[in-house]
């Protein structure tokens, strides 16, 4: 393979720079594409790049993410206008009496949906951007706290789906031990998880202040505009017509059952969200709470309200598709190598990986290239194994929290209800905060 050196950072650089410009996200992916296809081949873009979008349609993982983030808009819309959502709303209303009440029980309840990221990001803004509204708390706000209990809690639980993923990867990397009981030893060490989590109730609180944009969002919504500018969050909005309320159980029946046969099903949120919405449809049939017609109306209106991050998520793939061509991730693994002694492994590691899944909007795919290199070298340098797995791990969550094109934030914006570029540039400054914590803790630690 043609190697592009520092060449293969022009697309990402090109979608940072005009992403921040126009704060476009689909378009900043596409642009950052075409500049790697005109750099592989300017002859060929329009059959490489056709190539290209064909092979990510048709890659398992991405029908699979089209699935559930459809199904689960279908499932939310119909939550929504059968009254489940606002039951809950007012059940949760009546112990929540301030901003910072509110704010502090949607960082409990991440922490309690912890099986997957998506679960958690779909699940909990759905729930609470009512509660939050009450409070004139933003919906980046909202978006923030949602996405920092996603992929980090995921990460320091052994059983979701993150940990289910990377103890496969470790098994299949040889790496001496069960993969499972490696994972678990090194959930001490995803200092990124631990420090970002712990964020969130200082915010909250308000003991870390509001910083850059999210002040400005903030004041915005203290002004009674919840919802930035462009935003359509109508088929996931709930109408308050005062009229009497469905029971709580329409809403904590479906949600009870989407985690548990998420669990039931080995971790597979697809099926969870199926039978969910299979028990929705017969609660709704049961209380004729709505018409046949108007039952399918709604869920292929929830289905269709996903088609903006869903189009996001395709061109993020497409982009990583375009950067494993141009060799992205070994060139910046072969660039920081001669850095990496057995004290600075970690936070080299931490840093590097975070970078390359921040850039490539791949939170697993480059850790199975990463990691065939970087484990064999922490054993041949006699490195706390667990200690740099921990680094490797808490750097994809970062990916996952930090990426303004990955699916946790993409999904935690659509939720929530603002724009995934509006969530991004809110959270950032605190996103930011965590990482160079982090950073510090590796670099100390791995001097112990």
């Amino acid at each position: 393979m043609e190697s592009f050196g520092a060449w293969s950072l022009l697309p990402t650089l090109v979608v940072l720079g005009m992403a921040i410009i126009t704060r476009r996200t689909i378009e900043s992916l596409m642009a950052g594409a075409l500049v790697g296809l005109l750099m592989i081949d300017p002859t060929s873009v329009v059959t490489q790049g056709s190539d290209i979008l064909l092979s990510v349609l048709g890659n398992d993982t991405v029908t699979w993410i089209i699935l559930v983030c459809g199904l689960f808009g279908s499932l939310i819309a119909l939550l929504v206008k059968t009254g489940g959502v606002l039951s809950f709303g007012d059940a949760i209303t009546k112990r929540i009496h301030s901003r910072r009440q509110s704010l502090l029980a949607t960082w409990v309840l991440g922490l309690v949906i912890f099986v997957d990221d998506y679960l958690n990001a779909l699940t909990i803004s759905a729930s609470m951007k009512k509660v939050t509204d009450r409070f004139q708390i933003s919906r980046e706000k909202l978006a923030y706290i949602v996405d920092s209990t996603a992929a980090p809690i995921c990460i320091l639980v052994p059983f979701s789906t993150w940990a289910v993923f990377f103890a496969g990867l470790l098994e299949e990397n040889n790496v001496a031990g069960n993969g499972m009981g490696l994972y678990i030893e090194s959930i001490p060490y995803m200092f990124y998880a631990w420090v970002a989590a712990a964020v969130v109730p200082l915010v909250a609180l308000g003991w870390i202040p509001n910083l850059g944009p999210m002040k400005a969002a903030e004041a915005r919504a203290a002004a009674g505009q919840l919802m930035p500018d462009g935003v359509d969050d109508t088929a996931l909005e709930v109408e308050d017509t005062g009229a009497k309320r469905p029971h709580l159980l329409n809403f904590l029946l479906p949600i009870a059952t989407l985690i548990f046969f998420t669990w039931y099903f080995e971790i597979d949120i697809l099926r969870g969200v199926i039978v969910a919405l299979a028990v929705t449809l017969v609660l709704i049939a049961s209380q004729k709470l709505l018409s046949f017609n108007d039952t399918f109306d709604t869920a292929l209106d929830g289905f269709k309200a996903m088609i903006m991050p869903l189009g996001t998520l395709v061109a993020g793939f497409t982009l990583k598709e375009v950067n494993d061509v141009l060799g992205l991730t070994d060139y910046v693994i072969a660039t920081v190598q001669p850095l990496m002694t057995p004290a600075l492994l970690p936070a080299v590691v931490f840093v590097t990986m975070a970078f390359l899944a921040f850039a490539t909007g791949s939170f697993w795919g480059i850790f199975a290239v990463a990691m065939p290199i970087v484990l064999p070298l922490a054993a041949s340098m006699d490195s706390h194994m667990p200690l740099v797995i921990g680094a490797l791990i808490s750097a994809s969550a970062f990916g996952s929290h930090a990426c303004f094109y990955g699916d946790s934030t993409v999904l935690s914006a659509q939720g929530s209800g603002c724009t995934p570029m509006a969530h991004a540039l809110t959270q950032l400054p605190y996103v930011l905060i965590a990482a160079a914590i982090a950073a510090g803790i590796f670099l100390m630690v791995g001097h112990l």
